[in-house]
């Protein structure tokens, strides 16, 4: 019988080493350690990643066999994954002894540039797919999205809207202000009447006009602490509401002296409030015109001097107590 190192050179052998080692067998010495924090050199973790990357490849070429059964299908599956969770411990091990971080979270996409399903965790490969179960796992998932996606169109035709949407063009439409403006004189109507009867007025009384803004007496803005022309003539028609016509000559000559206050011309701001007030003053005779004139607003130099004051009496109190007025 031959001796050791004769059948090591025989070419039987070498071919036996040869597929082995393709297969990845190997020799007890040359196999691969079932931990990888066991390996300690850098180069071997390389070597060793290599190889299960070549292993993941042949059988993911294998996986796509037509011939293998579902029972083999799933066994080849299962080997997958477990090759590549021991991939992802060396590169673990060779990120540890100061190598390059083979890692990268890197996305599944499909044609569509969607992330493909089932790319997360146990993953499925060829023919896995298309296993009992797993077929419709796929198709629940692909349904999901379907109808994310289809809500999503839904909802997303009511965004970036123009005016339009939101009614700032409805003022364009003159339609529009002439039902505003029926439907304002029908209200004034009707609280006029309320009050003739609440105020036991004759039947006959005619109702007054409803004071409207005039554009020849528009005011522009300005610094003025005093508020403008709109918000007094905004204010007018609800004083109108409480108007006392004792005399039913003077209340239908009173909207007439209103209008000609309203669009006379006035020479200053001022001026024009007062107008306004004097004529609204006119139907409320229990108040009186400066209680309809606008507040007066303190100017910046008086608003000092007030919080001034008020600082100085807190001090005094504070150091010297309350003293008696």
């Amino acid at each position: 019988m031959a001796r050791n190192e004769e059948k090591a050179q025989s070419m039987l052998y070498r071919f036996r080493e040869a597929q082995a080692a393709e297969l990845g067998l190997g020799t007890r010495a040359d196999r691969r350690p079932r931990m990888a924090s066991a390996c300690k050199s850098l180069r071997e973790c390389e070597r060793w990643r290599g190889e299960i990357l070549r292993e993941i490849s042949r059988k993911v070429s294998k996986i796509q066999d037509a011939g293998l059964t579902d029972y083999e299908v799933r066994d080849v599956n299962d080997d997958i994954n477990k090759l590549l969770r021991e991939k992802r411990h060396w590169e673990n091990q060779i990120v540890a002894l100061g190598g390059a971080n083979y890692r990268r979270n890197v996305a599944m996409l499909d044609d569509d540039g969607k992330e493909v399903p089932g790319t997360k965790g146990y993953k499925y490969f060829g023919r896995a797919k298309e296993l009992p179960g797993v077929k419709e796992l796929f198709m629940s998932k692909k349904k999901e999205e379907d109808e994310e996606n289809q809500a999503q169109a839904y909802y997303k035709k009511f965004t970036n809207q123009g005016p339009a949407y939101f009614g700032d063009l409805d003022e364009a439409d003159g339609a529009l202000l002439e039902f505003e403006r029926q439907a304002e004189e029908e209200e004034w109507e009707d609280a006029y009447t309320h009050i003739q009867h609440a105020l036991n007025l004759p039947s006959d009384t005619p109702t007054p006009k409803l004071l409207r803004p005039s554009p020849s007496a528009s005011l522009t803005v300005t610094d003025d602490p005093n508020p403008p022309l709109a918000d007094a003539k905004r204010k007018a028609p609800d004083g109108d509401a409480d108007m006392d016509t004792n005399d039913t000559t003077e209340v239908a000559k009173r909207p007439k002296k209103a209008d000609a206050a309203t669009n006379g011309s006035v020479g200053s701001p001022e001026e024009v409030v007062l107008a306004h007030a004097r004529a609204t003053a006119t139907y409320i005779p229990f108040l009186s015109t400066d209680h309809l004139m606008p507040p007066k607003l303190l100017t910046r130099e008086e608003m000092e001097e007030f919080l001034l004051g008020l600082r100085k009496r807190a001090l005094v109190e504070e150091y010297f107590g309350e003293q008696e007025s």
